[in-house]
C-alpha cells in the first residue's frame, strides 16, 4: 500500500511539474517541432517517467532535473530570438529540394531523403507529379512547402476582378453540446437574448436541442441539432 501511494504521489508531482513547464514553454514545442524541440520533448519525458518509476530517484532530483532542463531550453529559445546565427544553429535552414522544377540531386542526399520519400511529401500537399512543382523548400520542421508552376496555381478573386464580400465576423463557436459559449459571446458583443432569437427563426426552442452552433462571417448562425 506504501509502495502504491508512493507512486501516486510521484506520478501526481511528475505529471503536474511537467504540464506546468511545457505551457511556460510555449506552443512552439507542438507547432513547430523541430529537431532541438523533439529531442526537449523526449528528455523531459523520460525525466518524468524516470522519476516516477526510479524509486532510488529521489523526487527533489526528478523535478529539479526538469526545472534545468526547461529553463535552458527557454534560455536557447530566447537567445535564438536575438541572434540570427544563434536560430540557424538552434533550428537549422530551410533546405530547397526541387529549383525552378530541377531536383536539387545534392540537397536530397545531404538531407537523408530519397525519391520515395520526396514523392511521398509531395502527395500529402496533395501534389502527384513533381512537374507541377516550381520550388520545393524543406522546412527546419520537416514539412515541405510547395510553390506550383505560375500555370497551375490557383486562380484568386483579385484574378477574376470579383469584389470580395466583406467580412463581419470571424466563425466562432457560439452553442457546443447544448451549452452557450458565454467567453465568445462576450467577446463578440452578442448576448443569449440575441442567440435565442436565431433559434426561434429556426424552429428552435432551447439551447439544450443544439449540438453545436457557429457564428458565419455574415452573421448569420449555423446551427446543427442533436441527434434524437
Amino acid at each position: 500500500m506504501h509502495t502504491i501511494l508512493e507512486t501516486f504521489i510521484r506520478t501526481v508531482i511528475g505529471f503536474t511539474v511537467l504540464f506546468v513547464l511545457t505551457r511556460l514553454l510555449g506552443k512552439k514545442q507542438l507547432g513547430q517541432l523541430t529537431f532541438f524541440t523533439y529531442v526537449t520533448g523526449i528528455a523531459m519525458g523520460n525525466i518524468a517517467g524516470d522519476m516516477v518509476v526510479h524509486r532510488d530517484i529521489k523526487l527533489i532530483d526528478g523535478v529539479s532535473g526538469l526545472i534545468i532542463w526547461a529553463f535552458s531550453t527557454f534560455l536557447l529559445e530566447l537567445i535564438s530570438l536575438k541572434f540570427s546565427k544563434a536560430r540557424v544553429l538552434l533550428d537549422g535552414e530551410p533546405s530547397i529540394l526541387i529549383k525552378r522544377g530541377i531536383i536539387m540531386e545534392k540537397e536530397l542526399a545531404a538531407q537523408r531523403l530519397n525519391m520515395d520519400d520526396l514523392t511521398m511529401l509531395l502527395r500529402n500537399n496533395n501534389i502527384f507529379s513533381i512537374q507541377d512543382v516550381d520550388y520545393a523548400i524543406l522546412e527546419p520542421n520537416g514539412q515541405l512547402s510547395i510553390l506550383k508552376k505560375p500555370e497551375l496555381e490557383a486562380v484568386s478573386k483579385k484574378d477574376m476582378q470579383i469584389q470580395p464580400e466583406n467580412r463581419i465576423y470571424l466563425p466562432t463557436e457560439i452553442i457546443v453540446d447544448g451549452k452557450l459559449v458565454q467567453k465568445n459571446l462576450k467577446e463578440l458583443n452578442l448576448n443569449s437574448q440575441w442567440v435565442n432569437q436565431q433559434l426561434i427563426q429556426a424552429g428552435i426552442t432551447s439551447v439544450e436541442e443544439v449540438f453545436f452552433a457557429e457564428l458565419q462571417n455574415d452573421g448569420s448562425l449555423h446551427i446543427s441539432k442533436k441527434n434524437k
